[in-house]
């Protein structure tokens, strides 16, 4: 099979999938991605074709960001589908190809490969109510309801010129078009849960974790910062473990020369005890697999928004979470059956959570239990997700799926 994969930061999403098909010697997989991006990771997958792009950085008559990402999004992709008619001109026919529906590569790829079916990741659509718009009115986005429309017209050109589309969780399926939701299915990416798996034992040290990509309100570091001082009041021997660097992947960037981590310092200064407190910034995986074992409560808070694989990899792992009570961690846990939940907003809550969670830690490891199973169950990457998005691939090549636009 010949297969295309296309991604602003790949392989993303595409990790596992792309590297399936790659082990085959009788398939030819080509991916394409941001050339920074492949620079920065310094990417080698064996079996994989690799081409990268140059962002283009179009400016606006007047700076308006509404008008600025729509411009970004269509000018990326003129240019993937340039690249992708010199790899045509090249023989390269795809069977299928697998696009994300953000950043505009999607958009004029159909027009390149007519005749190959289209499967857009579907990873976010926004909605001006009920989502992350306005949820945190703390940090509101400068383009606020209107951006979350306009947002979403290079998401629509994607949809449309799509065959059919994937999403990893029922609430972001939910948060697209009603027109469109047939024709998405709801595969996760997949959580290798014989690499993330239970220590024998955690040990009796009090270990508070919280990860994120970035430290930023989008993931609650804000909340969880604020919550900080009555968990030390509380717990007087737990130490508190960070993970995550200091930029930004979805909130509203803070003032130049500043970083949220700065900022709540700065907010909380005389509050904390910093030797309890243990920044890590960006760790490798291996160590970050391994933190999350020693830990004794695991904090995930998040905006109803994408679900991180960090929750779920937590969870695997046999943590205990105390997770944020929006709609996608609803999705996964249930309050008192494998978690805790409190409420996003409430600091006060989630000390009072953490404190429970570690005095009932042996009360508490049936939740643990049956955290990890959760995960095993429905999230599994070799026995559930995987072979799902093969079959989903499979069928889509043979005309099994009836294409989006019918």
């Amino acid at each position: 099979m010949r297969l295309l994969f296309v991604h602003h930061g790949f392989p993303g999403q595409y990790i596992h999938l792309a590297k399936h098909y790659a082990a085959r010697p009788e398939n030819k997989v080509v991916g394409v991605g941001d050339k920074a991006n492949l620079l920065r990771q310094k990417l080698q997958m064996p079996g994989v074709e690799l081409l990268g792009y140059d962002t283009p950085r179009p400016e606006t008559s007047r700076g308006n960001t509404y008008d600025g990402h729509v411009l970004q999004a269509i000018t990326t992709g003129r240019v993937v589908a340039h690249g992708a008619e010199k790899l045509k001109q090249s023989g390269f026919r795809p069977d299928v190809v697998l696009a994300h529906i953000g950043w505009g590569g999607a958009a004029f790829l159909k027009e390149i490969f007519p005749e190959a079916p289209l499967l857009l990741y579907c990873e976010f659509f926004y909605r001006a109510q009920g989502a992350d718009t306005g949820f945190d009115p703390e940090f509101p986005k400068r383009e606020g309801a209107l951006g979350a429309r306009t947002i979403n017209a290079p998401l629509l050109m994607a949809l449309d010129a799509s065959d059919h589309g994937v999403t990893p969780t029922k609430w972001q399926h939910r948060q697209f078009p009603s027109v469109y939701r047939p024709h998405i299915s709801v595969v996760h990416d997949g959580i290798d849960t014989d690499v993330a798996c239970p220590a024998p034992d955690a040990g009796d040290e009090e270990i508070v974790t919280y990860v994120a990509r970035n430290l930023e309100p989008y993931r609650g570091f804000h909340v969880f910062m604020r919550a900080i001082p009555e968990i030390q009041r509380r717990r007087p021997a737990a130490k508190i473990v960070i993970v995550g660097a200091d930029s930004v992947s979805y909130s509203p960037p803070p003032p130049p020369g500043e970083t949220y981590r700065s900022r709540l310092l700065r907010e909380l200064d005389g509050k904390i005890d910093l030797s309890r407190v243990f920044f890590r910034g960006t760790i490798p995986y291996p160590e970050y697999l391994a933190l999350l074992r020693r830990s004794s409560v695991h904090v995930y808070l998040t905006y109803p928004f994408v679900l991180s694989w960090s929750l779920l990899e937590a969870m695997s792992a046999g943590c205990l979470v105390v997770g944020s009570r929006t709609p996608p961690v609803q999705e996964v846990i249930t309050h008192g059956k494998n978690g805790l939940l409190v409420d996003f907003h409430d600091p006060g809550e989630l000390a009072a959570r953490v404190d429970e969670a570690l005095r009932a830690k042996a009360k508490l490891k049936r939740l643990r239990n049956a955290a990890r199973r959760t995960v095993v169950d429905r999230y599994d990457l070799k026995r559930v997700c995987l072979p799902a998005q093969v079959r989903l691939v499979r069928d889509l090549a043979a005309g099994r799926l009836r294409p989006a636009s019918s």
